[in-house]
């Protein structure tokens, strides 16, 4: 939709890739800001009859110029630290749509969410569940909560982005939740209203989300019993993607299990999602510095590293590396290892991909970086952060400029004992 070949030359929207390279330079991200609002609408239409609260992970994507764009829409924001929640409030999200989750929310992260009056915190623990009242009774405030579950439900995705099994840290343990609402009921300064579920990220099969939303609404029917109020329900994120043309989930059908599992519970439904938003609508664009020929393998050695695009790195990661020149129908295809200049071997973003010819100098695109993309980004190596560019229509912008050597190196101060370096060419 996006991200086509036209003439020849790879465009973002109506924008040649090539156009913006020479513009702002290598290597750059460009999110699409007619995909972002696509798949906010897709999703919004999918679950319009249950009138959700939809607030986006600001975990996938951070930057300003895609939480606004998406704010404009009505959207959100579902947070995870101090930082987050600020961005969201600048880029205009009003504190009444903000969620706050996370695992290890601080006191003083508490208190500045009940301070701005967001619309829900994600209680993950006893220990929170004391900290949330202790903070709220001391600011003469309520905090409106729900309690975040882990059904003890395998998404069947990678390891470290599972979080609704047993072993992983989030959440309440499944056994523990009726005491644990109990508990935060009979506290000072808290108000729970609800559960929130979240069950792993990259869910490409629909059939976990039913086993786990099947068991939130057993659960509803204990805590109802149980003499407590339920009117909310969080039901996190997790649609997956299609990183390597395997089906994507179908929006339809995800839509149809909330409704038939807790569409008719008679509760609020939020949802918090983040890859789906956005991973299609961004790509990562990086020059090849070399090709280097070794004894039995070939490299292209790219200008792109660890650093801007770590999900292959942590995670085996796989992205579609497309050339920006397209390729001749008949071009021979053949297996190279593509990499970057950071001096790790992990720095690796594919091994034995097979590709049509690529030559120093020419550019290549990293499909589907919208998600956990530059908002993992480090300055590993002295590496700058690279630059991020958003395109709408024919026009593009840069929405966060490419760190300067000195930037970087500004950040740091040295302690009173050192005496700084003399200027160059100072006596």
């Amino acid at each position: 939709m996006s991200f086509t070949y036209r003439m020849g030359v790879l465009h973002a929207d109506d924008v040649a890739l090539p156009a913006i390279a020479e513009a702002v330079g290598t290597p750059f991200y460009c999110y699409s800001a007619t995909l972002i609002a696509h798949r906010y609408r897709a999703f919004a239409q999918a679950l319009a009859d249950l009138s959700p609260t939809i607030c986006f992970a600001l975990k996938a994507n951070g930057n300003q110029a895609v939480v606004r764009t998406l704010a404009d829409l009505g959207a959100g924001a579902d947070v995870v630290s101090e930082g987050e929640l600020f961005r969201a409030i600048a880029a205009g999200v009003p504190p009444s749509r903000i969620v706050f989750s996370g695992v290890g929310k601080t006191k003083a992260e508490i208190r500045t969410a009940l301070e701005h009056g967001i619309w829900q915190l994600n209680a993950e623990s006893l220990p929170e569940l004391d900290a949330l009242s202790e903070v709220a009774t001391a600011l003469g405030r309520t905090a409106q909560i729900v309690l975040r579950v882990n059904p003890d439900v395998d998404a069947k995705t990678h390891a470290k982005i599972s979080t609704g099994k047993k072993e992983n840290k989030f959440g309440i343990d499944w056994d523990h939740v009726r005491d644990a609402y109990a508990r935060a009921a009979a506290l000072p300064g808290v108000e729970p209203l609800g559960l929130a579920v979240h069950i792993g990220s990259q869910l490409n099969d629909l059939a976990p989300f039913r086993a786990a939303f099947t068991k939130l609404a057993e659960m509803v029917a204990a805590l109802r019993a149980d003499g407590h109020t339920v009117s909310r329900l969080d039901l996190g994120g997790g649609l997956g993607v299609s990183y390597r043309g395997d089906a994507p989930p179908d929006l339809a059908g995800y839509a149809r299990i909330v409704r038939e599992t807790v569409g008719g519970l008679g509760c609020h439904l939020a949802f918090e999602p983040g890859r789906w938003m956005v991973a299609d609508a961004g790509v990562l664009v990086a020059r090849t510095t070399y090709v280097k020929d070794g004894t039995t393998r070939r490299f292209l050695i790219l200008d792109a590293a660890m650093n801007d695009l770590i999900r292959p790195a942590l995670y085996e990661a796989w992205h579609e590396i497309r050339p920006v020149r397209e390729p001749a129908a008949d071009a021979t295809i053949a297996p190279v290892d593509v990499v970057g200049p950071v001096c790790e071997t992990g720095d690796t973003f594919a091994v034995g991909r097979p590709m049509p010819p690529v030559e120093a100098g020419d550019l290549v695109a990293f499909m589907n970086a919208g998600a956990y993309g530059a908002v993992m980004a480090s300055t590993y190596n002295a590496r700058p952060l690279l630059a991020e560019v958003m395109v709408r229509a024919e026009r593009f912008a840069v929405v966060r400029p490419r760190q300067t050597i000195a930037e970087m190196i500004a950040a740091d101060r040295l302690p009173p004992w050192i005496e700084a370096p003399a200027a160059p060419g100072a006596d």
